[in-house]
């Protein structure tokens, strides 16, 4: 992370939220703000979940209409997020999530032992032929990548992982609002990985209607498989 990052990350957790009917006139780019440094803080059931809840409630409704066999996390981070979505399978009642990243070190025992999740440690595309192994012979399979973020990363992951992504699923790429939307983040990122990817894939469509609250930080980022 460079230092402008950092001063940036900074000052977005210096915001104040205050309440709505104060900021009323303020544009839409000075909202987010504030949206991003509340997520900075969120937890879910006391694990760190760097996520906007809008599209958090997004991947609800998404799981549920297409009751994923398998859901890929690459960039677990501190495990709240796929402690979140293996909550979402329990109320479903089946389903697993292979959760890729190279320290799962800051991972707590309530996130790993949980046994709808699995933990695979390492270069996501270096091991795919492992997280491969765990999508083989079923489907539903949705993927979301939240890794590194930066342009020829998210590509590659991209390239990578777009086959495991079954037809009518969909492989989510977060933080696209990088420099649209924020001014933080590798630039460019994954909304330019994005448009590369769709140029040179054809089987997949930016589902934009998935964008429903508007404040999303994945502008473009919902991607269906055909």
């Amino acid at each position: 992370m460079t230092s402008r990052v950092r001063t940036y990350l900074r000052a977005l957790r210096g915001q104040k939220a205050e309440f709505i009917e104060d900021r009323l006139s303020e544009p839409i780019r000075e909202l987010v703000k504030v949206v991003q440094a509340r997520t900075f803080e969120s937890r879910y059931f006391g694990v760190p979940a760097i996520k906007n809840p809008l599209d958090f409630w997004i991947y609800q409704e998404i799981i549920w209409d297409l009751k994923p066999k398998v859901i890929v996390e690459i960039g677990t981070r501190c495990g709240g997020s796929s402690l979140a979505l293996a909550h979402l399978l329990d109320q479903i009642g089946e389903g697993s999530v292979v959760t890729v990243d190279l320290d799962h070190s800051r991972v707590p025992s309530v996130v790993s032992e949980h046994p709808r999740i699995k933990l695979v440690t390492g270069n996501a595309c270096d091991r795919f032929p492992v997280v491969s192994d765990f999508c083989r012979e079923t489907e539903p399979v949705m993927v979301i990548e939240d890794s590194s973020h930066t342009y020829m990363n998210t590509l590659t992951v991209l390239r990578t992982y777009g086959r495991l992504v079954t037809h009518g699923s969909y492989f989510i790429v977060e933080d696209s609002i990088c420099h649209h939307g924020l001014d933080a983040g590798p630039n460019p990122g994954p909304y330019e990985s994005v448009k590369d990817f769709l140029s040179e894939n054809k089987d997949f469509e930016a589902d934009r209607s998935r964008e429903a609250y508007l404040l999303t930080w994945n502008p473009c980022g919902y991607l269906r498989r055909k």
